[in-house]
């Protein structure tokens, strides 16, 4: 394993909006991840999502495969998506995607039977809604970070019917005898606006700062126990803001590395509405900065992502 990096925790429940977007700024620009606590997602729940999830994953292969990924929402089976475009073997590990709850016309979420696992749907759709309204007050506090009116991402239409995606991951803890570099979750940087992480706390996830330079640096991003009765989430910007930023804030590199103990984790990701135009803010650039990135649609950014990740097309 690599160094242990501490990162910060941002209180999301601090009266001090200003110090707490002042700390988030420093977080996006240093490392791309920080801890948020005192977030509002009961640990009670936090809890019931890991009991589901671990009981779909212990479901029959030939079950799971019932709800075989379509589009952007279903089941992952082991080595079918490449993180790392230079690898030639698929990441080890498994998982399911859970779409937008709001009716999005090209996104059909796929559920297990009831009569299989009768709370799995409830128990998601409850926690699909309040991480909404936690990354919602988040992404106010970011916009404040960027020197933008708390309700700028509010006012270009990024929070109107957006992108979230709950996704639960399994990583089986196996050690493959193999010539070929193998990891639970190869190298990448997350696609959209901003990703929220919670664990079982078993160790394997770490990051590198520096993504361009030739030798990459790995430290390890620790599980943080609990404040007032809830988990702490690791939270990191996407390449999406990063290209509104223009490089301001990263988007990290980061992995799960290949361990023998069993790994469970959830990850939501936040994206913006798809029609949603993702173009360079003015308070990122200058003369001496132009833009880096020629504007574009949310929507097509992340179909375009997610062709490279997985053989099929969207």
């Amino acid at each position: 394993m690599g160094e242990t990096l501490k990162l910060p925790l941002i209180d999301l429940s601090s009266s001090d909006g200003i110090s707490t977007s002042k700390s988030i700024r420093q977080a996006c620009v240093e490392s791309g991840f920080f801890y948020l606590i005192n977030h509002g997602v009961e640990d009670e729940l936090i809890k019931r999502v890991f009991d589901e999830s671990k009981k779909f994953f212990s479901l029959p292969v030939e079950e799971k495969m019932k709800l075989e990924r379509k589009g952007l929402t279903g089941y992952t089976p082991m080595y079918s998506e490449t993180l790392d475009p230079t690898l030639k073997t698929g990441d080890l590990k498994e998982s399911i995607y859970i779409g937008p709850l709001n009716g999005v016309d090209h996104v059909q979420n796929q559920w297990p039977s009831e009569e299989v696992l009768p709370s799995w749907r409830s128990t998601m759709e409850s926690y699909y809604g309040k991480l909404i309204s936690t990354v919602k007050r988040l992404i106010t506090l970011i916009a404040s970070a960027l020197n933008l009116d708390e309700n700028f991402f509010e006012d270009v239409g990024a929070l109107h019917n957006p992108m979230g995606f709950v996704r639960l991951l399994h990583y089986p803890g196996e050690q493959i005898a193999s010539n070929k570099e193998i990891y639970g979750a190869s190298a990448h940087s997350d696609y959209g606006m901003v990703t929220l992480l919670v664990t079982d706390g078993v160790r394997g996830l770490q990051i590198c700062k520096e993504k361009d330079k030739q030798t990459r640096i790995w430290e390890d991003i620790p599980h943080v126990d609990k404040f007032d009765n809830e988990r702490a989430f690791i939270v990191n910007i996407g390449d999406m803001m990063e290209r509104w930023t223009n490089c301001l804030f990263r988007s990290t590199l980061h992995r799960v590395t290949l361990i023998t103990e069993e790994r469970y984790s959830v990850a939501f990701f936040f994206e913006p509405n798809d029609d949603c135009l993702v173009e360079c803010l003015k308070s990122c650039c200058s003369e001496k900065s132009p833009p880096r990135f020629p504007p574009i649609r949310s929507g097509d950014y992340l179909c375009t992502r997610f062709n490279l990740s997985y053989a099929s097309e969207l």
